[in-house]
């Protein structure tokens, strides 16, 4: 009987990342297939990652969350996990089997990465600080206990997509989270090493004041809901 190896497609929502890109594909463990979800680079993104060898998808949609969705339908459904990760050389791929295994392994619905700093600069103290405050949050309305909420996870695409999530925005991480604690979910923490971004790369979150607080802004709408 023939066998196939199992293909595991990780989705790159991507705005203008091109510096970090080379490092990035080059990292992908075996058996994991970059998705690159284009949301209207201008520094020639997607052009690298397709000489690199990357499925590109063109997201025209603005937005983190639309990134994610039009990702994460473009994955091959026959694997059925499929992972998320930031495109800015914060996380390392070779991570990426210790998330995905708890969900291939069926002992959680849900593996989210918990960022642990590495480096000078890493996690700006503000953004920290409204992490935490997020997470505390989460934690006392929905019981799940998580201290992160994390941008690297990993689930079964059918089980996502039936989440039926909605928001577009920066809002869309913890969306999934409410969503996958109200459905019952097992929701499982992974320690990841959270480093610098690539040089010429910004964060469209840490990376400023304004940042941080247009998604602490966009996930607290998604807790008032």
């Amino acid at each position: 009987m023939d066998t196939f190896p199992v293909v595991t497609d990780v989705v790159l929502p991507c705005l203008n990342e091109a510096p970090a890109l080379t490092w990035l594909l080059a990292r992908m463990p075996a058996g994991y297939r970059p998705i690159v979800a284009d949301n209207g680079s201008t520094d020639g993104s997607a052009d690298v990652a397709r000489g690199l060898g990357a499925r590109v998808v063109t997201v025209p949609r603005p937005g983190y969350g639309a990134a994610v969705h039009a990702g994460i339908v473009a994955a091959d459904p026959l694997d059925g996990v499929v992972c998320v990760m930031d495109a800015d050389g914060s996380f390392d791929p070779s991570e990426l089997p210790s998330v995905a295994d708890p969900v291939r392994a069926g002992t959680a619905h849900l593996a989210v990465g918990r960022r642990r700093p590495v480096g000078r600069g890493a996690w700006p103290p503000h953004a920290r600080l409204g992490n935490a405050v997020l997470a505390h949050r989460l934690r006392r309305t929905t019981g799940l206990r998580v201290h992160d909420i994390g941008p690297m996870r990993a689930a079964r695409r059918e089980d996502l997509l039936a989440l039926d999530l909605l928001d577009r925005r920066f809002g869309y991480p913890l969306e999934l989270l409410i969503a996958a604690a109200r459905a019952g979910w097992t929701v499982t923490e992974v320690d990841v090493a959270y480093r610098p971004r690539t040089a010429g790369t910004k964060s469209k979150v840490t990376g400023s004041v304004r940042g941080t607080a247009r998604a602490i802004r966009d996930m607290s709408a998604v807790l008032g809901r």
